[in-house]
């Protein structure tokens, strides 16, 4: 079984951060058939970060100048476009320089275009910074006209349920009067 396979390899910890704890199996992207050689065992803190559900810790992926020099493909695929989104910071920058990679899996490293990311993420924020996901119920602290509508959301309107505009975090969506209307995130806060 590939998770037991990976257990072994990895001595039972995150192949990239060492932690013992919350592991799982992460296949490396584009993948289509998890494998030993396209896969690795990662923590749920790496995971969130490396899927940019998390803001990145640049102190958390220090430990990648050791586990970069793993002699499994996939770890150093990871490490290389850790790093490359970590590229501002001077001890990811040295890594970088210095991590070989051979053309086939530099190839691979790149494919996802994920090494031309930065280090922050962006999320849905309502208007005191706090993080909004979907399903939320958020309060309106202002009056808002809807455009090419006679509706009114009026100042302390409660709107359940909302949904993020995928592409823009300055918007989410949500049914006020029964009618679905894109606010922006400025105008509300989590209720």
């Amino acid at each position: 079984m590939l998770l037991d396979d990976l257990k072994n390899r990895s001595e039972n910890q995150c192949e990239l951060c060492r932690s013992t704890e919350n592991l799982d199996i992460y296949e490396v992207p584009p993948t289509s058939n998890a494998s030993l050689d396209n896969s690795i065992l990662i923590c749920s803190v790496c995971k969130g970060q490396i899927e940019k559900t998390e803001q990145i810790d640049p102190e958390h992926w220090k430990v990648l100048g050791e586990t970069m020099w793993s002699e499994h493909l996939p770890v150093q695929v990871v490490a290389w476009r850790m790093l490359s989104r970590l590229r501002n910071e001077a001890w990811a920058a040295n890594n970088l320089d210095i991590l070989y990679l051979d053309d086939e899996t530099l190839e691979w490293a790149k494919k996802t275009g994920d090494h031309e990311a930065e280090a922050t993420v962006e999320f849905h924020q309502d208007s005191n910074g706090t993080r909004l996901f979907e399903g939320d119920t958020v309060v309106l602290i202002k009056t808002l006209d809807v455009k090419g509508s006679s509706i009114s959301a009026k100042l302390g309107t409660v709107v359940k349920n909302i949904r993020l505009v995928p592409d823009n975090t300055e918007q989410i969506e949500g049914k006020i009067e029964g009618q679905t209307i894109v606010i922006l995130t400025k105008y509300l806060r989590k209720g």
